[in-house]
């Protein structure tokens, strides 16, 4: 069980995480646009209001959970702590809907509560903000906190503004430039803080979506160029590694692909792993697959099996020796050009070494010679017949 356990990861823990977080977004938004006509008989004490309430906070907490489960998808132990906190809440949510749905989305919560809780050892990266993020995060904070307090404050220059829940409605009105023009300043006191406040939360506003966002964005070019994050990469468990790229390595993906297999392509050509990448989604990772540095972040000590497949026999002696090093206990498979490099990739470290061009003449021979029907045998192999 622990073996199971420590194979399988966070994955278990981020896929619940991530599906109570969709089922409160769906019921939540279900209850404001269509409330329910039956209530539970336990819940029949609580005012209807509670429903239409539950509906807004459900899809609120909804949100929040999805952000938390990406955290969990990133291994951030800010998302483990964000999960037990609003889980909690989505359950009381689901209960307080008053529906099948409901009580659905509150087991739910409890069964990712548990897992959450057995499996904390995954989510273990810190938040690694630069200095430049966090004085844009607390720019951010504290202008939405000034433009708010100072609204309260000079609540009775303003029309609509009472309570502390329209000095916030203020603000985010005011920070993105709607304007809806229901709560307005009717003093020239008030209107220069409307006007501060507005240059202040735009400007925080915009330098905190840069400075925020930014990396997120070049992660993403990154993934569009033919790159794993390491964040992807620490995910992959019991895979296989395929070291190089060459004619005979796209079959190869096919057949891991059709097999449902997780595997990892490690080349050096950014063109191909672009292809490979925009193509088939396959996991790419950039970089010479005979250095012990890309081997050691595509988690060859956790890897199942290493395939070297490429068009080039003094390479993939190269990385196999570097993979049998890294993991002398991995399984080793390799493809030989020559037919006269079996041996030396076998002394190499491969535990197999299959030469297509030898196992291609034989057949032919055969069929030229003693007539045997190597067609067919061929075609069992690709499952043809």
């Amino acid at each position: 069980m622990g073996r199971l356990r420590e194979r399988l990861g966070g994955r278990p823990a981020v896929g619940l995480v991530g599906a109570a977080a969709l089922l409160s977004i769906v019921t939540g938004i279900n209850r404001i646009v269509a409330p329910p006509g039956s209530r539970l008989p336990f819940l029949a004490l609580l005012p209807e209001e509670a429903t239409l309430l539950a509906g807004f906070t459900g899809a609120i907490t909804g949100f929040l959970l999805l952000i938390a489960a990406y955290g969990l998808r990133r291994q951030l132990r800010a998302g483990w702590y964000a999960a037990l906190v609003l889980l909690p809440l989505t359950a009381l949510q689901g209960l307080v809907g008053s529906t099948r749905v409901g009580l659905l989305l509150a087991l739910l919560s409890v069964v990712s509560v548990l897992v959450l809780a057995a499996n904390r050892r995954p989510f273990s990266e810190e938040i690694d903000l630069t200095a430049t993020q966090w004085a844009a995060l607390a720019g951010l904070v504290g202008s939405l906190g000034y433009s708010t307090a100072g609204a309260y404050a000079l609540n009775e220059e303003f029309t609509n503004l009472a309570t502390v829940t329209d000095a916030v409605y203020f603000s985010v009105v005011t920070a993105s430039t709607v304007g809806y023009g229901d709560v307005t300043p009717t003093s020239p006191l008030a209107k220069w803080f409307a006007m501060s406040a507005l240059v202040l939360n735009v400007a925080a506003f915009a330098v905190a979506l840069g400075v925020l966002f930014t990396p997120a964005i070049e992660a993403r070019l990154t993934t569009a160029l033919g790159r794993m994050t390491d964040t992807d990469i620490d995910l992959l468990a019991d895979h296989v590694l395929v070291l190089g790229h060459g004619e005979l390595t796209e079959p190869l993906i096919d057949e891991l692909i059709e097999a449902d297999a997780p595997f990892l392509v490690i080349t050096p050509d950014e063109a191909v792993a672009r292809v490979l990448t925009e193509r088939d989604g396959v996991r790419v990772l950039t970089a010479d697959p005979s250095d012990e540095e890309p081997l050691e972040r595509a988690n060859v000590a956790d890897a199942r099996a290493v395939v070297a497949a490429t068009n080039n026999d003094a390479e993939d002696a190269l990385a196999i020796l570097t993979a049998r090093q890294l993991n002398p206990d991995v399984t080793i498979v390799a493809a030989a050009t020559g037919r006269e490099n079996v041996n030396k990739l076998k002394r190499a470290g491969a535990d197999t070494v299959i030469s297509p061009a030898t196992i291609g003449g034989h057949l032919l021979v055969e069929s030229a010679l003693e007539g045997g029907d190597s067609e067919a045998v061929a075609r069992r192999l690709l499952d043809e017949e």
